[in-house]
C-alpha cells in the first residue's frame, strides 16, 4: 500500500500506524536497528525533528522505504537510472 505524507506530522502518524499493524511496539521497532524507544516515540510524535538517518533507520525497521514522485505525475524530469544530476 502506498502513503502520501505531505507534513511531519502525516508522516509521523504514518509510521506509528505502520508499526502498530505490524505488531511492534515502539521497543521492538527501535530494538530492530539501534534505536531507543524514546527516539521511535520522538519521530512518531515530532517526525519534524528527527535526522534522515534516523528516518532510515525506523523504515528499516518496518520494513518500508521512501519513494519520491513528481506531484503533478510528471515523469519527465525524473533522472534516468545510473544518471546523476547534481
Amino acid at each position: 500500500m502506498d502513503y502520501v505524507a505531505r507534513t511531519p506530522e502525516q508522516l509521523g502518524q504514518i509510521l506509528k500506524s505502520c508499526r502498530i499493524e505490524r505488531k511492534l511496539t515502539q521497543q521492538a521497532a527501535g530494538t530492530k536497528v539501534g534505536l531507543k524507544q524514546s527516539t521511535v516515540s520522538v519521530v512518531e510524535s515530532d517526525a519534524a525533528r528527527t535526522s534522515v538517518e534516523t528516518l532510515y533507520k525506523l523504515l528499516s525497521a518496518l520494513q518500508l522505504e521512501l519513494v519520491l514522485r513528481d506531484r503533478n505525475g510528471d515523469t519527465a524530469s525524473v533522472p534516468k537510472k545510473n544518471q546523476r544530476e547534481w
